[in-house]
C-alpha cells in the first residue's frame, strides 16, 4: 500500500467527517453530564479533538447544545483554530 492510498481525498473526507462527529458529540456528551453534575470530559480533550480536525464539529456543538459558548477560550479559540487550519490547508495547496 502506497503512501498515496492511505491519504487518498477519500480517506481525509472520511476522516474529516468521523473527527466531527466525535468532537460534535463530545461536546453533547459534556453538556449533558455538566447537567448531570458527573464527571466532565476535560477541556483539553475537547481542544484536542478540534486540533485533530473536529473544529467544525465543535463550532456547531458548542452553539447547538449551547455549551462552552460564554469561555472566551473556547468562543474566541475555536474560530481562530479553524481559521489556523484553512490556512495550512491553503498554504500546502499553493
Amino acid at each position: 500500500m502506497k503512501l498515496q492510498d492511505i491519504f487518498s481525498i477519500q480517506n481525509i473526507i472520511v476522516y474529516l467527517i468521523v473527527i466531527n462527529l466525535i468532537a460534535f458529540l463530545s461536546m453533547f456528551i459534556d453538556k449533558k453530564k455538566a447537567k448531570w453534575g458527573k464527571w466532565r470530559i476535560p477541556e483539553n480533550t475537547l481542544f484536542l479533538y478540534a486540533i485533530l480536525g473536529g473544529t467544525i464539529g465543535s463550532i456547531i456543538g458548542m452553539y447547538t447544545f449551547r455549551h462552552k459558548t460564554k469561555k472566551p477560550k473556547f468562543y474566541v479559540g475555536m474560530p481562530v483554530l479553524l481559521i489556523l487550519q484553512i490556512l495550512t490547508v491553503v498554504a500546502f495547496m499553493i
